[in-house]
């Protein structure tokens, strides 16, 4: 009976700790520039994939400097609409977003979800 309780503890503690990692956020924070691009993608699961140029200049390459692009993705049909908003006014925005430890297919291409949107004057 004593290793049936111990053994139940352990699964118990790994599917806690699994869960978390799975589950959890990185990071989170907010990053601001000019929305490059939003779109729907995928064949079997079809998510919202967008490109924002922070701007900044990366390591020179051949072909000389270019701007900085990051890549988001976006769970909520709300949070598409206001990056669409924001891009029809023609300002910056500023997008708040959680890095997961994870990627899965069905929640976008990248790591870094935006939650949530504000354009900057």
């Amino acid at each position: 009976m004593k290793w049936l309780f111990i053994f139940l503890i352990f699964v118990l503690g790994s599917v806690l700790v699994s869960s978390y990692f799975v589950l959890g956020n990185y990071s989170s924070g907010y990053r601001a520039g000019q929305v490059m691009k939003i779109s729907k993608k995928g064949v079997v699961f079809k998510t919202w994939e967008g490109q924002l140029d922070v701007g900044g200049l990366e390591a020179a390459s051949s072909d000389g400097a270019a701007t900085t692009i990051w890549s988001f993705s976006v769970k909520d049909q709300d949070v598409v609409d206001e990056i669409n908003t924001v891009v029809d006014q023609g300002t910056r925005a500023k997008l708040y977003y959680q890095e997961k430890f994870y990627k899965f297919p069905w929640w976008g291409d990248t790591k870094y979800y935006v939650y949530k949107v504000e354009g900057i004057k």
